[in-house]
C-alpha cells in the first residue's frame, strides 16, 4: 500500500484547477473586448449609412436600418438628431417614419438649440410643420421659436398656423428680438402686417434698444420702411432711432 502523503497532490490539483479557471476567465475577457472592438466600426458604418438615407429622404433604408437596432434619437457627427436632420433637409417621408416611432424625441434640439418644428418653419415646409403640430411638437419655447424662424423667412402661411396654435406673437429671443424685428429684418412686408394684425408690439425693442423699425432700416429693407413707418406715423409711436446692433443683436 502506497503510504506517500494525500496532502500535496490534492494542493497540485486544485492549483491546475485555479489556473485553467484563470485562463478561461482571461479568454473570455479578451474574446468580449475583442468582439466589442470589432462591432464598433460596423455600428460606426451604420450610422453613416443612415444619415446618408435620412438626408436621401430614403425612409425604406431608414427603416431597415432601425430594424438593426439603432436609435431613432441618433446624432451625426454634428450633433444632429435624426428628426432635426429630416426637417433641415426636407427629408418629410423620413420625418414621418421617424414621427411613427413611439421612441423618437419629437423635441429633440441640435447644439445650436434648433429643433424639427424650428427648421421645418424656416424652411416653408407647411405639411411637416402640420404633422409636428399634431404629433404634439411645442409650438412655444423659450429663447428662439418656430415663429421666428417662420418669420425671417416671410413665411406666412406657417406663421399663421402656429398662430393659430397660440405661438406667442411677441416672443422674446435671448437677445430680445421678437418674430416681428426678423420679419422687418428680411422686409417681408406681408408678414409683418400679420404679425401686427396678431398683435404684435410695434414698439417692442431688444436689448440694445432697436424696434422693428430700426431692424427694417439697419438691414436695408424699404416695403418694411415705408409700411412700419405708416403704421407708427397712424399709432402715435416714435420712429426708430436705436444704433446699429452690435454683439449678436441679430
Amino acid at each position: 500500500m502506497n503510504s506517500k502523503p494525500l496532502l500535496p497532490i490534492v494542493f497540485t490539483v486544485r492549483a491546475a484547477r485555479t489556473t485553467a479557471a484563470r485562463r478561461m476567465a482571461a479568454a473570455l475577457v479578451f474574446g468580449m473586448s475583442a468582439a466589442v472592438l470589432a462591432s464598433a466600426p460596423v455600428q460606426a458604418a451604420s450610422i453613416t449609412s443612415l444619415v446618408k438615407s435620412v438626408k436621401f429622404d430614403d425612409d425604406k433604408g431608414v427603416a431597415s436600418d432601425l430594424g438593426t437596432g439603432l436609435d431613432p434619437n441618433a446624432v451625426d457627427e454634428q450633433g444632429n438628431p435624426l428628426l432635426v436632420l429630416a426637417a433641415r433637409e426636407k427629408s418629410d417621408k423620413v420625418a414621418a417614419l421617424l414621427l411613427d416611432n413611439p421612441k423618437t424625441k419629437i423635441d429633440a434640439e441640435d447644439r445650436a438649440g434648433e429643433n424639427a418644428l424650428m427648421l421645418a418653419a424656416l424652411n416653408g415646409d407647411l405639411d411637416l410643420v402640420k404633422l409636428l403640430i399634431t404629433k404634439g411638437a411645442q409650438v412655444n419655447k423659450k429663447g428662439w421659436t418656430p415663429l421666428h424662424y417662420a418669420a425671417a423667412n416671410g413665411n406666412d402661411d406657417i406663421a399663421k398656423l402656429l398662430l393659430g396654435y397660440s405661438a406667442q406673437v411677441d416672443a422674446l429671443s435671448p437677445n430680445g428680438t421678437t418674430p416681428l424685428m426678423m420679419a422687418a429684418r428680411g422686409d417681408h412686408m406681408s408678414t409683418v402686417k400679420l404679425l401686427l394684425d396678431s398683435g404684435a408690439n410695434l414698439n417692442a425693442k431688444n436689448q440694445i434698444g432697436m424696434n422693428a423699425l430700426d431692424f427694417a432700416k439697419q438691414y436695408k429693407a424699404p416695403d418694411a420702411i415705408k409700411g412700419l413707418s405708416a403704421r407708427m406715423a397712424q399709432s402715435g409711436g416714435q420712429s426708430g432711432t436705436a444704433a446699429a446692433p452690435q454683439n449678436g443683436a441679430k
